[in-house]
């Protein structure tokens, strides 16, 4: 549904990877890194209740926003769009559908970061992080072309 803002979010947020059945986040978990967003009606909207509980204890939520300490947030700017407990991201209990409102695909290569720590030891000249969730999806793919 439409942001809390009442508006299009255009802007670099900060995300947490947590464990969950995501073909396509494997091998991500814990990583807690910056995301494009460009959205105007990415809140997450849960009118049963007891469904998101139950993704919630599937960890059908792997990707939530974030501020800057890395702690989970419902607070605007850190999360753009107002989703309850920072919820980013949907995936299928079996892991093989993956839905986010972020768009890793406009910062795969990390000179498309426009701020990252210092410490982070990345360089320009080199993928980013973002781009293991595609590594992951093809390699899935191969692994299970018969299937």
């Amino acid at each position: 549904v439409h942001n809390v803002s009442g508006r299009f979010e255009s802007r670099w947020s900060n995300v947490t990877i947590r464990d969950s059945p995501a073909v396509m986040l494997r091998g991500m978990e814990g990583l807690t890194m910056g995301i494009w967003v460009a959205h105007g009606e990415g809140r997450a909207h849960f009118p049963d209740e007891s469904l998101k509980q139950r993704l919630e204890d599937g960890n059908c939520f792997p990707i939530r926003y974030c501020d800057d300490n890395g702690l989970v947030s419902e607070a605007y700017p850190s999360n753009p769009n107002g989703s309850p407990d920072g919820i980013a991201s949907i995936c299928s209990p079996d892991g093989r559908h993956l839905a986010l409102m972020p768009h890793p695909e406009r910062c795969f290569l990390n000179w498309q970061l426009p701020w990252h720590p210092a410490d982070a030891g990345l360089d320009a000249s080199k993928p980013s992080p973002w781009l293991k969730l595609f590594q992951n999806a093809r390699e899935w793919c191969d692994e299970n072309v018969d299937n």
